[in-house]
């Protein structure tokens, strides 16, 4: 007898519908088909014990599964539930409904019980589109699919349950979740506060123009300033997350494994934080059954580098063209998978190897060709897609002691979000740009008409740096958030000159603004 559930597969963070074919014929074997990775094939031994110990029968016949298409490659313990059912049901012990269709998926253990699988949320947006009656996924990943309204989502505990439900002998009740005010609750909970850090207040200028635009930012200073504890804080002054960012967020922090249970939407920002040990593979993505990198998991958010010269030298160049495109390609021999990497990327570094080359009480043991040597880690065309590099010195101990708190975070994210209300008027007719940081050539010269004065100032300025022209991009892009922020129409003197404060490590103006 042959039966088909249907299951689904990712690919990058979107999902494919499976077919799962079971053939239970005369015979005494086992065959797997379709282009099964090594975790699919060993699935045969987990769905014979799970339907032993849950009370069936494995059947002693020929068993033929096919997994169509055959030419995607299936990964993952995540076929064992469509399978075991697909056995049962070509063996005669299961009737599966004749009034619609489920789309099945779940990792079995031995004793039948269902384990949490990865990709649950993008299987069911697919499985919505696709028009299916519901959908059937271990309980851990009950709450994560059912986000996805319009759709009947049932969280199953074992494989027992799963036969009884499909057979009409044992109801589950859907799971419900009411998706904005879920969203609306957990948004917004924040642990530390802008208000928590004493004085650093061009710093903390530095991070609100970072946030309104979007832009990247690179924070030079000496031990225990605070470029760690301040660039933690960012997520409490970043726009808030869209339903329609939560969604994609949450889709490919899910199809890595990274989502915790019981979530059904991601409410804050990610704010991810390698090592610098980290190697380009975990950085980017990929391997040998390619998963989402730190990269993407921190799209919509932030990626924090400490210590940045520390990374490894390749490890820093991939992350150019990522800066660049805001996506990254993983190709392999047979197919490639894009996975988004829309992050703002936020790197701290020390300004030589001892740290104290700009303390100003503390004084500097390293010569200058090995200051010049350790900015060297960083190449010139990666510094050039940070947007904001800026310098960053100790508290004085008079404002640590002073303990006033400054402003709180809040108020900060108020004056963030009205400009980036003010970028999504102007680029509501341009898709895929919603921040001045994503600005292209074309719209730089729309937006950002210079009078004689700012142009005059630019040219004065760069001249004197040898700026570079990627720099002069950025400082337009940055001027023109710092225009928003202040409610100008127009970029004006006041607000180039802030802008090209920020382009402190300018290779030819290190010595200049140190």
């Amino acid at each position: 007898m042959l039966v088909k559930i249907r299951g689904a597969a990712v690919t990058g963070i979107d999902a494919i519908v499976v077919t799962v074919e079971v053939s239970v014929d005369n015979g005494a074997s086992f065959a797997m088909v379709g282009l099964p990775d090594a975790a699919v094939k060993e699935s045969c031994e987990r769905v014979r014990s799970a339907i032993k110990e849950s009370g069936y029968t494995m059947p002693r016949r020929a068993i033929v599964v096919n997994m169509a298409p055959a030419d995607v490659r299936k990964e993952g313990a995540a076929y064992d539930l469509p399978i075991a059912v697909g056995i049962l049901a070509g063996s005669g012990q299961l009737t599966l409904p004749a009034d619609g269709t489920y789309m099945i998926m779940g990792e079995l253990s031995l004793d039948g019980s269902l384990l949490p699988i990865r990709g649950a949320l993008p299987m069911a947006i697919r499985a919505r589109e696709l028009g299916f009656k519901g959908m059937i996924v271990p309980v851990a990943n009950a709450v994560e699919a059912a986000a996805v309204n319009r759709l009947d989502v049932y969280g199953a505990e074992n494989l027992g349950q799963v036969v009884r439900f499909l057979a009409g002998t044992e109801a589950i009740e859907p799971t419900v979740v009411n998706t904005r005010e879920e969203f609306a609750r957990s948004e917004n909970v924040f642990e530390d506060d802008f208000s928590d850090v004493c004085g650093q207040e061009n710093v903390k200028r530095a991070f609100e123009v970072a946030c309104a635009g979007g832009h990247n930012i690179l924070l030079v200073g000496p031990p225990g300033s605070g470029k760690s504890m301040m660039a933690k804080r960012l997520p409490t002054i970043m726009p808030r997350l869209s339903l329609a960012e939560a969604l994609e967020t949450t889709k490919i922090h899910s199809v890595a494994g990274k989502l915790r249970r019981g979530t059904s939407l991601m409410a804050s920002r990610p704010f991810r934080s390698p090592h610098h040990t980290i190697s380009p593979v975990a950085l980017v993505g990929g391997g040998t059954n390619p998963k989402p990198g730190e990269i993407s998991l921190a799209h919509n958010g932030i990626l924090f580098m400490d210590e940045f010269p520390e990374f490894n030298r390749s490890v820093l160049e991939v992350l150019r063209q990522p800066l660049e495109d805001r996506v990254i390609t993983i190709s392999r021999a047979k197919y490639s998978v894009d996975y988004p990497a829309g992050f703002m990327l936020v790197a701290s570094m020390n300004p030589c190897p001892c740290g104290y080359y700009t303390h100003p009480t503390k004084a500097c043991t390293c010569t200058p060709a090995a200051v010049q040597k350790y900015l060297g880690r960083i190449s010139g065309p990666l510094l050039d897609r940070i947007d904001i590099q800026v310098e960053i010195q100790p508290v004085p101990f008079e404002q640590i002691a002073n303990r006033q708190s400054g402003e709180s975070s809040a108020a900060i994210r108020e004056r963030v979000e009205a400009a980036r209300a003010i970028q999504e008027r102007r680029f509501a007719s341009e898709p895929g740009v919603h921040c001045n940081a994503r600005m292209n050539s074309r719209l730089i010269r729309q937006w950002v008409c210079l009078d004689a004065e700012s142009t005059a100032l630019l040219e004065a300025i760069m001249r004197k740096h040898d700026m570079s022209a990627r720099a002069y991009d950025r400082i337009l892009k940055v001027a023109r958030t710092i225009a928003d922020l202040d409610g100008s129409p127009d970029v004006l003197a006041r607000h180039i000159r802030e802008a090209t404060s920020y382009r402190n490590l300018d290779r030819a103006s290190w010595g200049t603004f140190m």
